[in-house]
């Protein structure tokens, strides 16, 4: 076998590793978001803060240090969560307008 044939054999196992992964993502996010619904329509019914200050900050800190473990850049951690958070929040935000 070629290098080049060798080459995209192991493209393609690297990229059908993505997309699985890739799967995996959208359906734990998705699981994720599901339950963070649950948290804002609770919230909504009992007059709490769409936002929890302390609880996003430990989860930030979390993560980071999941990150840090699992070889992952802290800092795209970091934003990701952030981007996560801001959704949840805006999620919240609009069952608190429904209550």
């Amino acid at each position: 076998m070629s290098d080049s044939l060798r080459a995209a054999d192991i493209l393609k196992d690297h990229r059908d590793s993505i997309d699985r992964l890739d799967a995996i993502l959208v359906y734990t996010l998705g699981e994720r978001f599901k339950h963070t619904q649950a948290v804002g329509k609770l919230k909504a019914s009992h007059d709490l803060p769409p936002s929890d200050p302390k609880r996003e900050e430990a989860q930030i800190a979390r993560l980071e240090d999941l990150a840090k473990r699992a070889d992952l850049d802290p800092e795209f951690a970091k934003k990701f969560l952030n981007f996560i958070i801001a959704e949840v929040i805006q999620h919240h935000q609009s069952h608190q307008s429904k209550s």
